[in-house]
């Protein structure tokens, strides 16, 4: 047997098997475990996306034909979700321009049904040791303190945390995308500090929010006499940010005319201020956001495809709030801790109703909203307990329904039950009465989807301790 990757020592890897043999799940499933791996099993395409939804995984193990659909199409849908994840594919049915068009796709693997169990092992070995290793899992302080302030237990965001964590330890510049209120600048802080350049400056600069002469002194700063009002040498921002990270917020706002400047000063490592005839040396990373569509800028000629492609070597995108609906209770309980401090008020939480209004509400504001609207209750309440008529009041939007199953159309059903059975905790009594369903009637929709309470039971035992972690307003 081919010895384990090295990285295998600090953390045994996650392995998703999907086939719908169960007598060859059962097998492979006892002999990557007598090999050290976390092992987790579907028997279908439909069931394999439930387990993608809910846990990470650092390798996916599929066979080709399932009652569902493809093992390859299979294979795409993870490529576009999750990119840095390898796929090994196994066949009964392979052949040689089979296995040249799948490993053509980017599949790390082509085995051929029956296989030898010490080549399954070698070649997983193999494929875990050139993958991108997954970031190591901090808990408690240590977590804190590079994600200060970014509360949630969503899957969703672990995952882009994860991708965060990993770039932060390079140079390369991030673009991050978001709608405005998700916390964009929340995560550039967060990259910041856990890169190598925690220790020095991070400087953020909102480019729609100051006028074009104005933000070009601000950024490249200016001598004494460069324009009527200088009576003085000024530096810039970029120059302030020497040695540290240069956080653009709003870049897509960033005027065509600066826009050559800054790709000048990337291209260069230098800054000449306005008026000088002399550059700067500076030495710095560029991180940037935007809630605009930069592809559809690049087609009206509003943003530069040069300047583009030199700020988004790394994409992470934020989702917004309703996209990870899971957070909002922990988010709010959060909030309400922090607030009720500052108004010192001995506040003890939302009625249940309370919460279930939050939790269904539409957030076009996002995080930025639900701080407002929590910080708005805690000004008004008279009581300990926040009651649904006072959140009700702060949201000034009618509160979304829960639909029942009946509504709810099929391609929708399984991200339906995941948001219900991740909104309840794993708590399948809550979860069937929030979709109208009864008990008997529900358990049988989780099966039909591979759903199982209690993986989202455990995620939730995490989340008290983060939110005591962690405390900061998003911005």
């Amino acid at each position: 047997m081919s010895p384990r990757p090295t990285h295998a020592a600090a953390r045994a890897e996650h392995l998703l098997l999907v086939d719908d043999d169960p007598d060859l799940l059962r097998l492979l499933s006892m002999r990557l475990k007598a090999s050290g791996y976390r092992v987790s099993t579907a028997t279908s395409i439909e069931a394999a996306r439930a387990r993608l939804c809910i846990e990470g995984f650092d390798l996916v193990l599929s066979d080709v034909r399932l009652p569902d659909g493809d093992g390859l199409a299979l294979f795409e849908e993870i490529r576009r979700q999750h990119p840095a994840l390898p796929v090994i594919l196994l066949t009964a049915h392979g052949s040689i321009p089979d296995a040249v068009e799948a490993t053509s796709r980017g599949v790390a693997g082509y085995l051929t049904k029956p296989f030898d169990g010490q080549a399954l092992l070698q070649h997983i070995g193999q494929t875990l040791l050139h993958a991108a290793p997954a970031p190591r899992r901090l808990t408690g302080l240590e977590d804190a303190a590079w994600r200060d302030g970014i509360v949630s237990r969503s899957t969703r965001m672990h995952a882009l945390l994860d991708e965060a964590r990993l770039v932060a330890a390079s140079d390369a510049s991030v673009l991050i995308r978001g709608e405005s209120g998700t916390g964009k600048e929340l995560l550039a802080r967060a990259i910041h500090r856990a890169s190598p350049r925690a220790e020095a400056p991070f400087i953020a600069i909102n480019c729609g929010a100051i006028p074009e002469p104005l933000l070009e002194s601000e950024l490249f700063g200016h001598v004494r006499g460069a324009f009527t009002g200088a009576t003085a040498n000024h530096t810039g921002l970029i120059q302030a940010a020497s040695g540290g990270t240069l956080f653009l917020d709003e870049i897509g706002d960033m005027p065509l005319a600066l826009q050559v400047k800054l790709l000048r000063v990337l291209q260069e490592h230098a800054v000449r201020p306005v008026g000088s005839t002399r550059a700067q040396r500076v030495d710095l990373r560029i991180l940037s956001a935007t809630h605009r569509d930069l592809d559809a800028a690049l087609a009206d000629g509003q943003f530069r495809e040069d300047l583009y492609y030199r700020i988004n070597v790394v994409s992470l995108d934020l989702p917004s709030l309703a996209e990870r609906r899971e957070d909002i209770p922990l988010l709010a309980e959060h909030f309400l801790r922090s607030l009720a401090r500052k108004y010192d008020k001995p506040l003890h939480g939302f009625a249940a109703d309370a919460l279930e209004a939050l939790a269904l509400a539409a957030w076009p504001g996002n995080v930025r909203q639900l701080h407002n609207v929590v910080e708005q209750v805690c000004a008004l309440t008279t009581t300990p307990l926040i009651s649904r008529a006072l959140v009700e009041r702060a949201l000034r939007v009618k509160p979304i329904e829960a639909l029942s199953y009946a509504e709810a159309k099929q391609r929708f059903e399984r991200n339906y039950l995941i948001q219900l059975l991740k909104l309840t905790a794993g708590n399948v009594s809550d979860a069937a009465r929030l979709a109208e369903r009864n008990r008997t009637e529900f358990y049988r929709l989780l099966q039909r989807h591979g759903l199982t309470p209690e993986l989202f039971r455990s995620e939730a035992g995490n989340a008290e301790q983060q939110a005591q972690t962690m405390g900061r307003r998003p911005s």
